[in-house]
């Protein structure tokens, strides 16, 4: 019973992005085809075959029964219909074909735009709301590495204080892990050890596994620190407190909140530990419950130096521009390894089953901001692979209308129906491809 709910909030949390980010891609080719006066047929949620909807005006608006995608039927326009029977008439003027070409460019164009201004949007929106809070570098001692852990691999070790990426300092730890960085040419991280900065170049057969856990996180960096002791837990009936800090355990010292949880996850029997509180040494000798957890909790990031920014209307405007570029360049990055070899097109080309599955992982680590933060980051997924000079695709689309700007002809119907009719091919064989491939992820 219990996987059957995950499943259903799998796809009610995935079905509520997609319908944000078709909607609005819709909408843009929508409202440009009707600034320019061309009639729209029929503006869809979903794929054929209709199942609800109603009409106003000329157009029928409606809910497919296949929930992954849309699209707005234009009068005269080749599109996903196929539909080919106007071409024996002359053009009306409500036609897309009757417009002048840098009109239907800005048509087809108008989804990819809407989708890229839905991303700044919500990254505004969540700056606006919640501000942000960053973690002074300078402030983060030092890092745990797990023996054999991805971060071990890389070549970090236990003890390293972080200093900068890319051969660049930077002030705050969110900055080492921007998605531009992590995407960029040659990736490599610079720290303090044992009073000698040393360069971390990170090679191209890590990558991958990067990707998909991740390298340096707050878990690495955490304190052993006590932030909160759960009421009737072992530590509580021990007399553990809020703020004392672990300095061992079980005769081994520590210093790192995953060190620690290592350790007690590890521990069989009684856990020994000695405990700073105000400066002060304190043993404790503690059993473990059923679940072989203390009861205790991981600091928060106010045990660093935090810089707490609240944004006004217009910065908050700067800031999801900025986040925008940086996933637009984190992205581009991410196809350019794929294309190079650098990394596995397998293991980071993902479909439906992979975007749900991101998709409610983000909102359960995140919540209402995890939510949107992977929605703005789809959105601008979206806008990237829509342009794609493909046909079917709004690219593929562009791509003839360029080429009809410069030779002052369009190409023939057949031609782009037959172009069209392959691209949908391509389109369906990527899609059948990345959804097993995605299972295959799932539950190889």
């Amino acid at each position: 019973m219990e996987w059957i709910i995950s499943l259903l909030s799998t796809l009610g949390i995935f079905a509520a992005a997609l319908l944000i980010l078709v909607f609005f891609h819709e909408l843009g080719h929508f409202l440009a085809a009707k600034l320019f006066g061309m009639r729209v047929e029929r503006f869809s949620l979903g794929f054929p075959p209709r199942i609800w909807g109603f009409q106003k005006g000329e157009t029928d608006y409606c809910i497919g029964a296949t929930p992954l995608g849309g699209y707005v039927k234009i009068s005269g326009m080749i599109d996903e219909s196929m539909d080919d029977d106007y071409l024996d008439e002359e053009p009306k003027p409500w036609e897309y074909r009757s417009k002048p070409v840098w009109q239907r460019m800005i048509v087809i164009t108008a989804g990819v735009i809407f989708n890229m201004i839905l991303g700044v949007l919500i990254y505004a929106g969540l700056a606006f709301s919640n501000g942000e809070t960053k973690v002074k570098l300078d402030s983060v001692d030092s890092i745990y590495v797990a023996e054999n852990s991805l971060a071990a691999q890389v070549g970090f070790q236990s003890g390293d204080k972080l200093v900068g990426v890319n051969g660049e300092e930077v002030p705050y730890f969110q900055d080492l892990f921007s998605p531009d960085r992590m995407m960029s040419s040659s990736l490599s991280y610079t720290v303090m050890r044992d009073g000698e900065q040393v360069n971390i170049a990170v090679v191209d057969s890590l990558l991958d596994e990067i990707g998909q856990q991740g390298l340096i996180t707050f878990a690495n960096v955490y304190p052993s620190q006590i932030s909160q002791v759960a009421e009737g837990t072992p530590a509580d009936k021990a007399g553990l407190q809020a703020g004392d800090r672990i300095i061992q355990i079980n005769g081994e010292k520590v210093s790192h909140w995953s060190h620690l949880v290592q350790e007690i996850s590890s521990s069989k029997d009684t856990v020994s530990l000695l405990v700073d509180r105000s400066g002060q040494k304190l043993e404790f000798a503690i059993q473990p419950g059923t679940d072989n957890k203390l009861g205790i909790y991981a600091p928060s990031m106010d045990v660093f130096e935090v810089d707490r920014f609240n944004y006004g209307l217009l910065a908050s405007l700067d800031v999801g521009v900025d986040r925008t570029n940086e996933t637009v360049s984190g992205i581009f990055g991410g196809f350019s390894k794929m294309f190079s070899g650098d990394i596995s097109v397998r293991d980071n080309l993902g479909g439906p089953v992979a975007i749900a599955s991101v998709t409610k992982q983000a909102t359960d680590a995140g919540g209402f901001v995890g939510f949107w933060n992977i929605t703005a980051f789809l959105s601008i997924t979206l806008a990237i692979m829509n342009i794609l000079p493909i046909p079917v695709l709004d690219g593929g689309h562009l791509v003839f209308l360029i080429y009809e700007g410069i030779t002052r002809r369009e190409p023939s119907p057949k031609v782009r129906m037959a172009l069209q009719q392959i691209g949908f091919l391509l389109i369906i064989a990527l899609f059948i491809f990345v959804t097993f491939n995605d299972i295959l992820r799932q539950f190889g």
